[in-house]
């Protein structure tokens, strides 16, 4: 590959996935998936451009368990040519940096006509393509890279809601933080890596070793300092350099003439370079400005052009955290940090809770390494992750609707203020119980596996690409297991007090029922008086619980018409409210009302409007 892949954009049907999806069932391809896992894990970033409707998308992706590994979605009937030049604007990377992938050779013409230096490539090339791509980048574990980009595509996403780019930029509320001396040392490879790999906003391109930027951190003539970037959307990190060498009249006069004139004629940058990922917010005029406009030399081409007079006033100067004084912020600038455990639908949740100040956590349902959605919420599966041995979990975890995940929480981990916990699949799930231990285990939903034709059955599971869900297993399941039902009243408040038990006791537990109404051609018979029945059983609870609170659904969600495909798939409106009652049961809880910001109000409730 002629330069190094930042990006990979891919197509959809019979590309990333086997199959086109407006027609049906599409089939995962596992080695796609493995190769979204591996290279984000490497700082590679992930987007999609698909002609697809984006709804049924964001589902089947969310679906395969790699939807959060993706961002920028571009999903549209468009043409993709025009698409994918707009996307590459918009995340600020080069052409040459992004590969894109697409099964029709019209739309890989199409996307280099728009974008001549682009890579494109066939999906039958990635056997082939899979281990540079694996190799390329570094070892990122944390997902540093993709969440930059995460932040970015919010940034993003708010801009478009305004009109005036000041009054956004001036809502940002962008804060800058400068280093200088000693306190660059520690960052010495950061430093190098922007000054070594970054082009569009590097004013300077002077390319050094680790060695020459030691050495030139000794200098006395050699101001070097560092620039941090953070506002509302996150913070950006560490994303500017500069280096600014005192020179004599002498040196002066020997100096070619600059590209940017200054009235600081006694000092000159020799390095200054900044990360794509603060483009537009004015940070390298900022920064250029604060230092006293010094003698700059233009190399090559640019994406800003700096002045020697413009000091943008919607950014403001905070103090190094190491320089601030102590005791640290008080209790009242903590951003609350939330757990979010239940079914994936809420995460429909997290948008428009971040119209408020809070951190959000999520644990949702996954899919396992059978392709089998896994909820990993339900009572009985937490106590067996508590109880059970680890060879005994590594026993069950064989079972294809379990899978070596299903007992992993992060409940346990302590690292966070509240939990929020929807135990909506323990209305739902029948449990079946291990005739030779009595170890229940929880799946599917208001029908019994084991009394349907196992032949059928696996004829069902193979059509929605479930791995082992077949006729042997079904009859072996059936010898093995007895189907007792749904989970009783009685025995859910037991495992609900057992789960207060297990938690600290100031931590505040926060609790979702279910709606109760009718959805005319569901498949699930008697969900209505399920629900209940189970939130008589979880209200009682929470009454006589220490520190537990209950948000009621049923106050909003009250028609056919406010449930989608069934009776916990709540219309997007909903979610902005159910949001909002929680962010009001948080602010009395803790005696204070949560801090909002405005403009992510509006972004949240132009979410709610929009169809799914």
């Amino acid at each position: 590959m002629p330069e190094p892949i930042k990006l990979i954009i891919w197509d959809l049907d019979d590309t990333f996935w086997r199959g086109t999806l407006s027609e049906g069932a599409v089939e995962a391809v596992e080695e796609n998936l493995a190769l979204v896992r591996d290279t984000a894990a490497r700082g590679l970033v992930h987007t999609v451009v698909s002609k697809n409707d984006l709804a049924p998308v964001e589902a089947k992706l969310t679906e395969l368990g790699i939807r959060d590994l993706f961002v920028f979605l571009r999903v549209s009937w468009q043409p993709k040519g025009a698409i994918i030049k707009q996307l590459l604007e918009d995340m600020q990377l080069r052409a040459p940096n992004a590969l894109f992938l697409d099964d029709n050779p019209v739309n890989r013409a199409e996307a280099l006509y728009y974008n001549p230096t682009l890579q494109v490539a066939d999906p039958v090339d990635l056997p082939h393509l899979a281990p540079q791509l694996r190799a390329a980048g570094k070892p990122d574990p944390t997902f540093s890279r993709l969440e930059q980009y995460k932040l970015l595509e919010r940034q993003q996403q708010a801009r478009a809601t305004y009109h005036d780019n000041l009054a956004f930029l001036r809502d940002a509320q962008v804060q800058i933080e400068f280093r200088e001396g000693a306190a660059v040392l520690p960052d010495l490879d950061r430093i190098e890596e922007l000054i070594n790999r970054s082009n569009q906003l590097n004013f300077t391109k002077q390319r050094v070793t680790k060695d020459e930027l030691r050495a030139s951190f000794q200098s006395p003539t050699t101001r070097w300092g560092t620039v941090r970037v953070r506002d509302q959307f996150g913070d950006y990190g560490l994303v500017g350099v500069y280096a600014v060498e005192q020179i004599d009249n002498a040196g002066r006069d020997a100096l070619q003439a600059p590209a940017v004139a200054s009235e600081n004629e006694s000092n000159r940058l020799i390095q200054f370079v900044f990360s794509c990922r603060i483009l537009h917010l004015g940070i390298e005029q900022f920064t250029y400005a604060h230092l006293g406009f010094p003698r700059l030399e233009v190399q090559g081409e640019v994406a800003t052009e700096l002045t020697q007079t413009d000091r943008p006033d919607w950014i403001t100067i905070v103090t190094p955290m190491s320089e601030q004084p102590t005791p640290a912020a008080p209790d009242s600038a903590k951003r609350l940090r939330v757990l979010l455990k239940g079914g994936c639908d809420l995460g429909q949740l997290t948008p428009f809770l971040q119209a408020f100040q809070l951190e959000v956590v999520e644990e949702f349902n996954y899919v396992n390494e059978n392709q089998v959605p896994v909820h990993v919420e339900h009572l009985e599966l937490l106590r067996h992750g508590r109880k059970l041995s680890a060879s005994e979990r590594q026993r069950l975890a064989r079972l294809p609707f379990l899978g070596a995940e299903a007992f992993d929480t992060k409940l346990w981990q302590g690292d966070y203020d509240v939990l929020v916990y929807s135990p909506l699949m323990d209305y739902t799930q029948e449990l079946y119980r291990e005739k030779s231990t009595g170890t229940a285990v929880p799946f599917g939903g208001y029908y019994d596996l084991t009394t349907q034709d196992p032949a059928a059955q696996a004829a069902k599971h193979a059509r929605r690409k479930f791995w082992g869900m077949d006729e042997a297993f079904l009859r072996r399941f059936q010898q093995e297991f007895v189907c007792v039902g749904q989970e009783t009243p009685a025995d859910f408040q037991q495992n609900l007090r057992w789960l207060r038990a297990q938690l600290p006791p100031t931590l505040p537990i926060f609790f979702l029922n279910g709606a109760e109404i009718e959805v005319p051609g569901s498949s699930e018979a008697g969900a209505k008086a399920r629900h209940q029945q189970m939130n008589q059983a979880l209200a009682e609870f929470v009454d006589e619980a220490e520190n537990c609170y209950l948000i009621d659904v049923r106050d909003f969600v009250r028609e056919p018409t406010d449930v989608t495909n069934n009776l916990r798939h709540y219309q997007r409106a909903h979610y902005r409210t159910l949001a909002q009652r929680l962010a009001t049961a948080l602010s009395e809880w803790q005696g204070r009302k949560l801090a909002r910001s405005g403009w992510r109000d509006l972004k949240a409730r132009l979410l709610s409007r929009l169809p799914w």
